[in-house]
């Protein structure tokens, strides 16, 4: 009874004409986001630069919280540190979690009936609306490809709707008294059932579609995170009598745990923002959230000429352009593959601008050279940022031993005594650390920011160039721009 109540009560907020919904368009809510770990504090800086608001960096690494006004949804999604976005529904900074399973499954079916969903809902709604208008700016014929890259399913047959098509009115969330129909829904649906289920749609009665994501961490739960979200997911199915999928949902239901900290929200992002520049991707492609995080840390300006000597498939040089187009970049690899890609994904964002509208170019070469012998002139470049071979999949750390102090020689050579910067990405710390005293004479650290990248601890070395002229020191020597056989060989296979 008391279930039935609130569902009412919950319904009777929302079954209002579409004019009505989020008429209050300064209406504060609380966004939450994903962001590469490590880069936290860059992503709460951009937060406060682009909508002046200020972010918190959650106690869970990889996660900042910020207020804003429905109105300026849209700017959110045009930010460049965010992986994922999501709405807050609810947060709790210290859950009181119960001592035996059974009791959290309990705490979890009673606290989906307890929580404010109605705003979430009406921002989620929202989102999927800007969603939709932007998609029909970018593409107003898509391809089977761009559906599904947007839609997780199995089937090769069938091409699932956009969440937005999928969109119901929130009248439909009405639950009624002899509607109990809470089944998943098959992967492969006949001919039958989706007519029927057009029809219950045209009817205003059909359940969305709905999955719970946990994410936990801690080591003092009594609970794992499958068991989370098989309670909470039941007692939210039960809730709003909407159907479970695991694939082919509209909403998804996030449960974020850590320790005692507790978040609840729904999901604004069906995939990664990070992946929005790239079109042709290599073996170790950077995400593009984290070389936008690198560029931040160098703080271009204004006639900067930027340097990425081992591009891969130009993820950080593409982001520059994107934010910095007062600057120049120039990029380059030795393998002719990676440069390849690197122009296939400049060409993918010139035509994507220029059906946009606009008919500018961007202010980047790419280029294939030997990274020990580059076709610049000395005391050149303002700034060199890069994605160094790990040594993992591409090249290996033992190669890295001799390759690393080629790469900083010839990068002090083409950087700007005194006042030149390099911002250099590594899992292989401590080779790169051996490197980096071999040229304490050209090179300073400034600082570290250590960062996950795909499971690997790794670290972002920003280094400052000293006003020491290159040639004249002991580590330059020895043409340290020209490479042997060998060494243009280790190159070879550690190019990305």
């Amino acid at each position: 009874m008391v279930l039935c109540n609130l569902v009412a009560l919950f319904t009777a907020s929302i079954t209002v004409s579409g004019a009505h919904i989020m008429q209050e368009l300064d209406e504060a809510v609380t966004i939450g986001a994903t962001v590469p770990t490590g880069f936290e504090h860059t992503a709460a800086e951009e937060v406060q630069e682009k909508l002046e608001a200020t972010a918190r960096v959650s106690k869970n690494r990889g996660r900042i919280y910020f207020d804003i006004t429905t109105d300026t949804l849209f700017k959110v999604h045009q930010l460049k540190s965010l992986d994922n976005l999501f709405v807050v529904v609810k947060d709790y900074d210290d859950y009181q979690f119960k001592t035996t399973k059974e009791e959290v499954q309990l705490d979890w079916q009673e606290l989906a009936a307890k929580l404010p969903w109605t705003n979430a809902l009406e921002v989620w709604k929202l989102n999927n609306s800007i969603k939709k208008r932007k998609g029909r700016r970018k593409r107003t014929n898509p391809t089977k490809s761009d559906q599904c890259g947007n839609f997780s399913t199995k089937s090769t047959d069938t091409v699932p709707s956009d969440p937005e098509e999928l969109w119901v009115d929130l009248e439909s969330l009405e639950v009624k008294e002899n509607q109990r129909d809470v089944s998943s829904q098959p992967e492969d649906d006949s001919e039958e059932e989706k007519h029927s289920e057009i029809q219950d749609q045209e009817s205003g009665v059909t359940p969305l579609k709905f999955r719970v994501t946990c994410n936990r961490a801690g080591d003092k739960h009594c609970f794992t995170s499958n068991d989370a979200a098989r309670d909470f997911g039941g007692a939210v199915q039960e809730f709003f009598q909407w159907k479970a999928d695991m694939t082919k949902f509209d909403v998804e239901v996030l449960l974020n745990i850590h320790n005692n900290e507790v978040v609840v929200g729904l999901a604004l992002t069906v995939e990664s923002l990070h992946r929005r520049n790239i079109s042709h991707f290599g073996p170790t492609t950077l995400r593009s959230t984290l070389a936008y995080g690198m560029l931040r840390l160098c703080k271009p300006q204004v006639s900067d000429v930027i340097v990425d000597p081992m591009c891969g498939t130009g993820a950080i040089p593409l982001e520059g352009v994107m934010e910095w187009q007062n600057s120049f970049f120039l990029a380059g690899d030795n393998s002719g593959t990676a440069v390849s890609r690197s122009v296939n994904n400049i060409k993918h964002i010139l035509k994507r601008t220029h059906d946009g509208g606009s008919s500018s170019g961007l202010p980047l070469d790419i280029v294939q050279w030997d990274l020990c012998n580059l076709p610049m002139r000395s005391s050149s470049v303002d700034i060199i940022i890069t994605d160094m071979p790990f040594g993992k999949r591409m090249g290996s750390k033992k190669k890295n031993w001799e390759l690393y102090p080629l790469c900083l020689r010839e990068m002090a050579r083409v950087c700007k005594p005194g006042t030149g910067k390099a911002v250099l990405l590594t899992q292989d710390k401590k080779c790169f650390l051996k490197a980096l005293s071999q040229m304490e004479g050209l090179w300073r650290k400034s600082h570290t920011v250590w960062v996950n990248v795909g499971g690997l601890h790794a670290g972002v070395f920003v280094l400052k160039r000293t006003a020491v002229v290159f040639g004249t020191t002991s580590e330059d020597v020895m043409e340290p721009h020209t490479a042997t056989g060998s060494q243009k060989e280790n190159m070879k296979d550690a190019s990305q």
